[in-house]
């Protein structure tokens, strides 16, 4: 029995030495390997974020250099698909319409030789070029890598035909000594025409000639305008005028100055007030400066 106690006592007199031990370990300031209790009795554990090397790896798509495209009837279009870390993969294009394969890397895969693959080896661009597209074109295009399972981005390509009017037209009729004021307008443009182009009798205008009097105002946009005046007309000012956009096709409209007689088709200022207010109360101002 006095024995027994004895093991006792000295078990609890290491315990205690242990407990002391680690006590003066963490007031020198040591390493305190509890981790500190919280108060419920478990412990407060901190977290770090691990780099596991877990970033993108593979061909991955740069969709801000692939995006989708508006290109002009006739006009060669072309969509881009950028590949990152693209390896021995091949790059292939599929029309969606049909699910048609056009490319596959450089090859052409479709009796249609308007598509073109282009890629240049020192790129991550691969491109699909299209020909004298037409409207028929129009679509998604899928730009796929042969991985497994395959990868694809998708792509819209829009091919639209600008549109060129001339106000009133086919015919208008002008008094002598009146102002001829043509408005030619271009719709459906992707970008604005970078010249407008208008001449008389197929002979471009000259605005500086020494007939004066002759000026035009071109407002850029979304739809683009562009207004011929053409002040004190005369009869020699009669003919056909054409409106011939740089990236849209021409327009022309058969201009008769008239001495005396009233037609019912004669041009008037209602016609363009109700159109484009802004622009006629702009013009009214520009001719009225002129004369003076």
């Amino acid at each position: 029995m006095h024995l027994l106690l004895l093991k006792r006592q000295r078990h609890h007199t290491k315990m205690a030495l242990k407990v002391s031990t680690l006590d003066e370990i963490t007031e020198e300031g040591g390493t305190d390997n509890t981790n500190s209790l919280s108060s419920d009795g478990g412990q407060d554990l901190e977290y770090k974020d691990v780099d596991l090397g877990l970033s993108q790896r593979g061909p991955h798509f740069d969709v801000a250099y692939s995006r989708n495209v508006t290109a002009l009837v006739g006009k060669t279009a072309q969509l881009n698909c950028r590949v990152h870390d693209l390896g021995n993969r091949t790059v292939s294009w599929i029309r969606h319409r049909d699910i048609h394969l056009l490319t596959s890397g450089r090859m052409t895969y479709t009796s249609d030789q308007r598509f073109i693959s282009v890629h240049n080896p020192h790129t991550e661009d691969w491109i699909l070029k299209i020909r004298f597209p037409q409207r028929r074109d129009s679509g998604v295009y899928e730009c796929q890598v042969g991985t497994t399972p395959p990868i694809g981005h998708r792509m819209y390509l829009s091919v639209v035909e600008p549109l060129t009017t001339i106000l009133g037209g086919p015919e208008l009729f002008i008094n002598m000594g009146s102002t001829i004021n043509l408005t030619c307008v271009v719709q459906h443009s992707p970008e604005p025409p970078p010249a407008i182009r208008w001449t008389h009798n197929d002979e471009e205008i000259n605005y500086d000639s020494p007939r004066g009097g002759v000026s035009v105002i071109t407002e850029k946009g979304e739809m683009t305008t562009s207004h011929l005046l053409v002040q004190k007309a005369k009869m020699p000012d009669s003919g056909r005028y054409t409106c011939a956009p740089a990236n849209a096709n021409p327009r022309s409209v058969l201009v008769h100055v008239l001495s005396g007689e009233h037609p019912a088709a004669m041009q008037h200022g209602g016609q363009l007030r109700l159109q484009y207010p802004l622009s006629a109360a702009f013009l009214s101002v520009i001719v009225t400066l002129m004369g003076c």
